[in-house]
């Protein structure tokens, strides 16, 4: 079994958009942009707007929870995964399942009613602070951090 060259696991509502194409992939040194998302992976007009973000010879998936956790593995080793997942649940779907990674970039999770707001860009629910909690006991680091120049918070110490 390969171990995937995984660059980069962020958390993004917006999934795949300019910030996270061009910023992001080039900052962690990512090939491909892999979108970790049931409803992406079924929906051929919400990744070809995405596409549209990706910059030019960046390759792209959209694979379900499911289907990432069943694939990543036989990912070559020339990939170098950008991983884009839209909540902490999704995250912790993964590390459970085996995709191997031990940090979370929290990028963007927008305010919504019963959540609360604890960075300019985060808000989060009680659900979402359960599996931050359960990511940080298995050992994966989370952190905020909405641009690489920016300083790196530590979503523990956030909430």
């Amino acid at each position: 079994m390969n171990t995937p060259n995984i660059v980069l696991v962020r958390i993004d509502n917006r999934m795949l958009h300019g910030q996270i194409a061009i910023t992001w992939s080039h900052h962690a040194g990512g090939n491909l942009i892999l979108v970790a998302n049931d409803s992406a992976s079924e929906d051929p007009v919400r990744q070809n707007l995405m596409d549209m973000a990706a910059p030019p010879g960046m390759a792209t998936r959209y694979f379900s929870i499911q289907k990432t956790i069943d694939v990543i593995h036989k990912a070559s080793a020339a990939q170098k995964i950008v991983m884009v997942v839209e909540t902490p649940q999704d995250v912790l779907r993964l590390a459970k399942g085996g995709v191997p990674f031990t940090k979370v970039n929290v990028g963007n999770m927008h305010f919504s009613e019963g959540k609360n707001q604890i960075h300019k860009t985060v808000s989060v629910d009680q659900s979402d602070i359960d599996a931050f909690r359960e990511l940080t006991e298995m050992g994966i680091e989370c952190t905020i951090q909405r641009l690489p120049e920016e300083e790196p918070i530590e979503i523990m110490s956030a909430l």
